[in-house]
């Protein structure tokens, strides 16, 4: 019987991608124009989307990176390595809707305010960690130094997160958490929309979180094959 082969995709990203598509509708067709910023404001639910999933997996990676220190267990370093690549790719959007955003409003690309100096500050943490994923090698010095260094990226969150609360800037206050309650600073449909969003993304970061996972493991399984395979050839000679 021939083998069948070709791209699959699960339930489950079949329900991420009907909630990306309807993201897309309700941001851009659905919500409201903003009356001050216009339609620019649209790009508002997937940036905030997007940094909620960026921050979502920077914690991931700190938690596995400190459970992995204690028990040194490798499944908690494909965690890690998996959640930071998932959510380095969340952080580059953020990274360039800002700015996007940011131009028309604001009248520049890049001002160092303070949420965006800390959002820069954890964007650079994880362009090291990756590079030292990526050319560190296996030895277990180095997968010890980046679970130290994606813990050192959480704690950078909190900053982010609380900046506006903290310091003065030009980055606006949150319009969903505020002293008047949940979602007071936007029109229904505008939170709606945020909310769609929000949960969209999520289910979609744990859904390439699981399948980067799985192929990590998968190399791991080859490396093991092909070890195997290097010492029976010894073996035989």
């Amino acid at each position: 019987m021939a083998a069948r082969s070709g791209f699959r995709i699960s339930p489950f990203g079949i329900l991420c991608l009907i909630g990306v598509i309807a993201s897309l509708y309700l941001a851009l067709v659905w919500a409201p124009r903003e009356r001050v910023m216009g339609d620019i404001q649209r790009i508002m639910y997937f940036h905030v989307a997007t940094a909620w999933i960026a921050e979502l997996a920077f914690c991931m990676v700190g938690l596995a990176s400190v459970i992995y220190l204690w028990l040194r267990e490798r499944k908690w370093d494909i965690l890690a390595h998996a959640s930071a690549e998932v959510g380095f790719v969340f952080c580059c959007f953020v990274m360039v809707t800002g700015p996007i955003w940011g131009k028309p409003v604001w009248g520049t690309w890049w001002t160092w305010d303070p949420r965006l100096t800390f959002s820069m500050i954890l964007w650079l943490i994880y362009v090291a960690y990756l590079m030292l994923r990526a050319y560190g090698g296996e030895m277990s010095q180095v997968k010890q130094f980046l679970a130290v260094l994606g813990i050192l990226g959480t704690l950078d969150i909190p900053f982010i997160h609380f900046a506006t609360m903290w310091w003065r800037g030009l980055h606006p206050e949150s319009l969903t958490m505020t002293p008047e309650g949940f979602g007071a600073g936007m029109e229904r449909e505008m939170l709606t929309s945020m909310l769609v969003a929000a949960v969209s993304f999520t289910m979609l970061y744990f859904y390439l979180l699981a399948r980067r996972m799985s192929l990590e493991r998968m190399r791991d399984e080859a490396g093991d094959l092909q070890e195997r395979i290097d010492n029976l050839d010894i073996a035989v000679r």
